[in-house]
């Protein structure tokens, strides 16, 4: 059995790495082709070019790059129909994914296509499902709400749950040889800063969440800032957080559970990384922006009002998020600020953190595992 993966970014390429490891308990022998990461690498992928070419977001930031995207989707809907797999699996990115499998379907007749990620139809542009099914036979979906959007679509779907839930969390003692290691002291108060995993993404929020800690440093004498980050943009976020005033401690994957569990609160893009800090019960604000014209387009599109997956999975609002004009220092300090002060305010996000981890499947099967199943049934429906 042969199946062609294509993930187009840090999340997508956990999802894949989890999904991979599935595959090969279920069905001993399996062989994968496509794009991923370092850990879909290490699943057995051999990725045909970098997954980090993928890794854009927002009108403005894909127009520079689109031609080199083009050829690309080209190039891999060519090999999809080269290696004739008995399925293709895309994980999140639709973008670049669904144009890989309808150029694939066009060139190989009966090709099972699979997406991994429901779009998040409930929030905006309902209208994706119906075309997402023109091209896709069967979705995974992470959240529990989905399904019924996707069947009604025409796509089977299947809830497999969050691998967020199944991380491993680091100890208490790892937390404190983290702060050892790193000289921060074990009573100083410990924010993570995390401006997401594109480029994009960081040349705007950085400078934002920066400017935010440096308010926050001015109240909380002692203050330790910590940026996990992925290989994708390393160098961006070191070259950055060079000037900033807190002298932030820049960690990559390898010390990242024990920086989540080492932490106090959490300055946070909005994405998959809100239920990571779920998972370690990381208190969280949540802040995004895109550029002017995605920004005008989206205000008119988006139907919820929140985009954090904390709120929505838990059905409270208990992460506040600035999005927007309002993603700016001064309320982004104050609102990261008030859970470092205001035990009320941990309380609530600690309930809604941990009602969503048990809605996201916590206790249960192993997403990776469960996802393995699906796809599997899916093939063999033929």
């Amino acid at each position: 059995m042969r199946v062609f993966l294509i993930a187009g970014e840090a999340s997508g390429d956990a999802l894949g790495a989890a999904l991979m490891a599935g595959l090969k308990t279920l069905a001993p022998g399996i062989a994968f082709e496509g794009i991923g990461g370092p850990l879909m690498e290490a699943e057995g992928l051999q990725s045909r070019f970098p997954m980090e070419e993928l890794s854009v977001m927002g009108l403005m930031e894909v127009l520079p790059k689109y031609r080199h995207l083009k050829r690309r989707i080209a190039e891999t809907a060519e090999a999809v129909v080269a290696g004739k797999p008995d399925a293709l699996v895309t994980i999140d990115s639709p973008d670049f994914g669904l144009r890989v499998a309808r150029a694939a379907r066009a060139g190989l007749a009966g090709l099972r296509t699979i997406h991994y990620v429901a779009p998040s139809v409930w929030a905006w542009r309902p209208g994706r499902a119906v075309k997402m099914a023109e091209v896709i036979d069967h979705v995974l979906a992470l959240l529990p709400f989905e399904p019924p959007y996707m069947t009604a679509a025409g796509m089977t779907c299947d809830f497999v749950g969050h691998p967020v839930t199944t991380v491993p969390l680091a100890t208490t003692a790892e937390a404190a040889a983290f702060r050892a290691r790193h000289g921060i002291a074990p009573d100083a108060p410990l924010v993570l800063c995390l401006p997401g995993s594109r480029r994009g993404e960081v040349a705007r929020l950085g400078p934002r969440f920066g400017a935010a800690l440096d308010l926050i440093a001015r109240d909380l004498p002692g203050l330790a800032v910590v940026i996990p980050t992925v290989r994708g943009v390393a160098g961006q976020v070191r070259e950055m957080a060079a000037g900033w005033s807190t002298r932030p401690v820049v960690v990559d994957s390898a010390e990242k559970a024990a920086a989540f569990a080492a932490a106090d609160a959490a300055l946070a893009a909005s994405g998959t990384v809100s239920l990571e800090l779920a998972a370690n019960a990381v208190p969280m604000v949540i802040g995004y922006d895109f550029n002017p014209l995605t920004r005008f387009i989206l205000r008119r599109i988006v139907r919820h009002d929140t985009v954090t997956l904390v709120n929505l999975v838990s059905g409270t609002r208990a992460v506040p998020e600035f999005l927007g004009e309002v993603c700016q220092p001064a309320p982004l300090a104050a609102a990261v600020l008030r859970l470092l002060r205001d035990p009320a305010a941990r309380a609530a996000q600690e309930d809604a953190m941990a009602l969503s981890m048990d809605r996201l499947g916590r206790g249960g099967e192993a997403p990776g595992l469960r996802a393995a199943r699906s796809v599997l049934a899916a093939i063999a429906r033929g």
